[in-house]
């Protein structure tokens, strides 16, 4: 059996997956399930209002505790594709766009004051900068391996991870504020990807280079 992941969300997923080892599932299966309730979660921001956020923030986990499981139960049960790994990178990127996507249109529903057309602009700004995101990191996986795109962790939690706290910013009402710091920080890191990448294809291009 593999090694235990070293994040927590992953050890939960392990132990999920046992079950589904020597089962018909595949890791094809689970992400098929986690795009479904990612897509839910999304249209549940877009609604509006205090309970549908609350609701968009539990599936939210639910979706990125099943994005683990996906991966887990390929890597336990030996059910792996190059088509499924891509898969699960692409439902992973269309769910994290349609989420910030999902808020904005959610705020602007809202109409409250000027955040009805920041809501627009934050969402679809924090949106596409997840995707140029998305898009770098595989095309540096192809380049470096999975190696070359390990996000930083800090006692059992990756960078990505803050998102599981969206539960806490619902409740509290906090998603104005959420987008807000999504709007700037997805971009800002989406930038430091492209320099990442930039790096990579210099160091790959001077390796096959006689």
């Amino acid at each position: 059996m593999p090694p235990i992941p070293r994040t927590w969300d992953a050890r939960l997923a392990r132990r999920m997956i046992l079950p589904l080892v020597n089962t018909p599932v595949t890791p094809n299966h689970l992400t098929t399930v986690r795009l479904i309730v990612g897509l839910f979660c999304a249209a549940a921001f877009a609604h509006g209002g205090y309970m549908w956020g609350n609701l968009g923030a539990l599936l939210l986990v639910c979706s990125n505790v099943i994005d683990h499981a996906d991966g887990e139960l390929a890597r336990v049960s030996g059910k792996t594709s190059r088509i499924g790994h891509f898969y699960d990178l692409a439902a992973d990127a269309l769910v994290t766009v349609l989420l910030f996507a999902g808020i904005g249109l959610g705020i602007q529903s809202a109409n409250t004051g000027g955040w009805s057309d920041y809501g627009t602009v934050g969402g679809t700004l924090a949106g596409v900068s997840v995707a140029v995101i998305f898009f770098l990191r595989m095309r540096i996986e192809e380049m470096a391996g999975k190696a070359g795109t390990a996000q930083p962790a800090w006692g059992g939690f990756e960078l990505e991870d803050i998102l599981y706290l969206m539960p806490i910013v619902t409740l509290f009402d906090g998603l104005r504020g959420f987008l807000m710091l999504s709007s700037i920080g997805a971009p800002a890191f989406a930038i430091w990807i492209a320099v990442d990448f930039v790096k990579v294809t210099r160091r790959t291009r001077q390796a096959v280079t006689p």
